[in-house]
């Protein structure tokens, strides 16, 4: 009876304890004030009703046991946590959670406590079982952590940026064999329209396991030869030929009748033009000049050597000066030592980019087209050396004792000449293939890694198949990793380009259809464009921001067997379907080629006549194909480190550099803001590079306004106003002969020939303007982060 008793007191004890902790808790949390659930009468009178259910159901029959354990659980001290049988006592004091508040009481724990075992040696042999089975689970889940991260790797390291042993684990898949096995698959193909051979692509990259590969076709405006030859007649003599040189007859007509119809300039002027012939030469202002001092050249036949700088910006200078006709040659002096084009006639564009018939804008259903089947007013026909010899007049060999003599026409003897030009201009559907590896990291940023196919039915080379078969044994490679895990941070887009001949029209139109994505979310473009046109030297091509880490990948894949050693990185304008990305989109860009030694230094722009296809032998040049490997090596170095390095590889630093270098005794205007530029320049690459060597400082609110600074430094360079041929970025000049910025040497030998400097002036305006908007750039991202870092401390 006295235990009863005393358990009974107890018992009662606890009902006014918990009435008073009751009230207690409601007291504080009005004051307190922090809910306004708790003054409202509802929840009151809830919580009253609640309190008198308890105390029913402890005054009912059975719940002596109840009394009986949680008295020896409040004597023995043992709980830890609430009981959840009596949650609904609890009033729901916050939106939070109905334990909250009470738990802030530090008396919760005594008002509240769970259930004892009814035996300490039940307590004991309960505990003893717990704990056994949570330390078996606990070694049997480290057992099967041990083996699955051993099989399967995990993603934070199959994704762990800026790792040479992955990027080394993906080149060396890359071999010379599949190479060159991919490249007669290709070769295999009919001689089919560009859609065909698109679709063919399709099907390879498809079958090596890139999953979202795409078609993007574009019905476009394209000059295409006429069922016969163009001709070219001797009216001295009367004789007539072909471009190549052979005489007009049937039997020559049937011989190599596709070279025969493909040796045009596509988009010249149609018709025939009999005129006096007249010898400019490379067509520089020196030449015009001297010309234009001796005789009238209005409606004249001009005789034009190709290279030393862009046939487009020749031939504006040509309709300027009243030119009615051309006809356009490689002079044998020019040409490598290892290829034997004298007797070649070449196809070269007129184009300067895109659908001529939808200019600036993409040739998509409904847009508007303008009926452009000419693009300039001269009649241009390219001939071979040999005709341009039977021209002049001079016997065939023009080497004398190792010495090469440059063709020249005499200066005593008139020349008359007619020219017929027939080409067709159609409609027709170019097809660009269009793959996407997509990034896990940086899903919006994008690498994209351009090559072409040709649709010119067996003419234009097979370099083609060259770099098409480079780009798909890359995929090959980055795919066999992506089986096992593995991804880029950023975005891969793959392409192949249609339409490239004619102007890069397929770049151009898919450029223009997703041109604001592209402004937003390129990265870097790597040009795949004819990689192996020769055998001599490697010659990289990079923007200034880019030329460092082109010259490190070179150290890391270029060994004695490559012939790659210390070639020099040069910006210099460059062919291809990276024109659109360099020059609207302001993306750094960077390119890997192995050309022949140049034989003199006219040899620049010699890359935009495209030979028929049996002058060009790809295998005669690389039997082994070891020359395409390392091709595919340097492009798949580049693009893996641009597109994992948390901090994008660029250098700020060398545009900077670069800018300087190209102002060298100039405007002290432009010296002074040049000199600014650098030291903005050097502290921005001091400072807010860090991230790049330290992971310590790679904040990812940091990385992204670095990177997104970091891929628009060469926006700023975009010029508006330049002549035909010349590229809007200033940065990349237009060989490796002049260091100056072209527009300005333009502006110069403008100013000779119509003794004005109002071009001059103008010039020097748009590079001023471009410097001062890259240097206000710099110190605007600087600003940013020293606002923002400011703020976090």
């Amino acid at each position: 009876m006295e235990e009863n008793g005393a358990l009974l007191g107890f018992v009662n004890f606890v009902l006014i304890d918990k009435n008073m902790a009751y009230h207690k808790v409601n007291a504080d949390q009005r004051a307190q004030g922090h809910s306004p659930y708790l003054d409202n009468d509802e929840l009151q009178a809830t919580a009253l009703e609640l309190e008198w259910d308890m105390e029913k159901e402890l005054e009912e029959p059975g719940f002596d046991h109840f009394r009986l354990d949680g008295a020896v659980q409040h004597h023995l001290g043992n709980s830890q946590s609430p009981d959840l049988d009596l949650e609904p006592i609890q009033p729901s004091s916050s939106p939070k959670g109905r334990f909250q508040r009470l738990q802030e009481d530090p008396d919760y724990v005594s008002h509240y406590t769970r259930q004892a075992p009814k035996s300490n040696r039940c307590s004991f042999f309960q505990i003893l079982k717990v704990f056994c089975t949570a330390l078996i689970l606990f070694i049997f889940g480290i057992v099967i952590g041990y083996y699955a991260r051993k099989k399967c790797p995990s993603p934070q390291t199959s994704q762990e940026p800026n790792n040479p042993h992955i990027y080394h684990e993906i080149l060396k898949e890359i071999k010379a064999e599949n190479i060159k096995q991919i490249y007669r698959d290709l070769l295999q193909f009919p001689r089919e329209d560009d859609v065909d051979i698109a679709m063919k692509i399709l099907v390879q990259w498809s079958s090596q396991g890139l999953e979202d590969v795409q078609l993007v076709n574009y019905s476009v405006l394209l000059d295409l030869p006429g069922s016969s030859s163009n001709t070219v007649t001797l009216k001295n003599s009367g004789e007539c030929f072909y471009p190549s040189g052979q005489q007009c007859d049937r039997e020559t007509k049937t011989l190599h009748s596709q070279d025969l119809l493909y040796s045009y300039a596509a988009y010249s002027a149609k018709g025939t033009l009999e005129a006096e012939l007249v010898d400019i030469q490379y067509g520089t202002v020196e030449d015009l000049i001297r010309i234009q001092a001796i005789t009238n050249v209005t409606k004249k036949i001009a005789l034009l050597k190709l290279g030393q700088s862009p046939l487009l910006y020749k031939l504006s200078l040509l309709e300027d000066a009243g030119f009615g006709g051309v006809l356009l040659y490689a002079d044998p002096c020019d040409l490598p030592k290892t290829t034997d084009l004298a007797d070649k006639a070449f196809m070269v564009s007129l184009n300067s980019g895109g659908d001529p018939s939808t200019p600036g804008y993409a040739s998509i259903d409904g847009s508007y087209r303008q009926y452009r089947p000419n693009l300039t007013t001269l009649l241009v026909q390219p001939i071979s050396a040999e005709l341009a010899k039977k021209i002049i007049s001079l016997p065939g060999d023009t080497v004398q004792k190792d010495r090469c003599i440059h063709l020249q026409l005499p200066a005593t003897g008139k020349k008359v000449i007619s020219m017929n030009i027939q080409s067709v201009t159609t409609y027709k559907t170019i097809s660009n293939v269009i793959g996407y590896l997509k990034g896990t990291v940086f899903p919006d940023r994008y690498i994209i890694i351009g090559s072409h196919h040709n649709g010119l039915n067996a003419y234009g080379g097979q370099e083609w198949a060259g770099s098409t078969a480079i780009i798909t044994a890359f995929i090959q490679a980055l795919m066999l990793k992506v089986r096992r895990g593995w991804r880029p941070d950023r975005t891969i887009v793959f392409c192949s380009w249609g339409g490239t001949s004619f102007g890069n029209i397929g770049s151009y139109e898919w450029a223009e259809d997703l041109k604001r994505v592209l402004q937003r979310n390129v990265v870097a473009y790597i040009s795949l464009h004819n990689p192996v046109r020769g055998n001599s030297t490697l010659h990289p091509v990079a923007s200034p921001s880019l030329q460092q880490l082109a010259a490190e990948s070179q150290s890391f894949n270029c060994g004695e067997e490559t012939r790659c050693p210390g070639s020099n990185v040069s910006s210099v304008q460059i062919q291809g379907d990276s024109d659109y990305f360099i020059n609207h989109l302001g993306v750094p860009a960077m390119q890997f080629s192995y050309e022949d030694i140049k034989t003199s230094e006219n040899s620049s722009f010699l890359f935009e006549a495209l030979f028929p296809v049996h002058t060009t032998k790809t295998e005669e040049m690389d039997p082994s194909f070891s020359l395409h490997e390392t091709i595919a090596k340097l492009t798949g170095q580049v693009t893996l480190q641009i597109a994992n390095e948390p901090v994008l590889p660029f250098n700020a630093l060398d545009i900077a550099l670069e800018v300087q270098n190209s102002l060298k005794g100039d405007v002290p205007q432009l010296l002074a803001v040049a000199a600014r530029l650098r030291d903005t320049a050097e502290l921005f690459q001091s400072d807010e590079m860090r991230p790049a060597n330290d992971p310590k400082e790679r904040a990812p609110i940091r990385v992204r306004m670095l990177n997104d600074v970091l891929q628009s430094l060469e926006k700023s360079f975009l010029v508006d106003r330049v002549p035909p041929g010349l590229y809007r970025n200033i940065l990349y000049r237009l060989d490796e002969r002049t260091r100056q910025f072209s527009v300005l040497l333009e502006a110069l030998e403008h100013c000779k020939l119509h003794q004005s400097n109002e071009t001059v002036q103008a010039a020097l305006s748009e590079v001023l303007n471009s410097i001062n908007s890259a240097q206000v750039y710099f110190k605007a991202g600087l600003d940013v982060f020293e606002t923002t870092l400011a703020g976090k401390k």
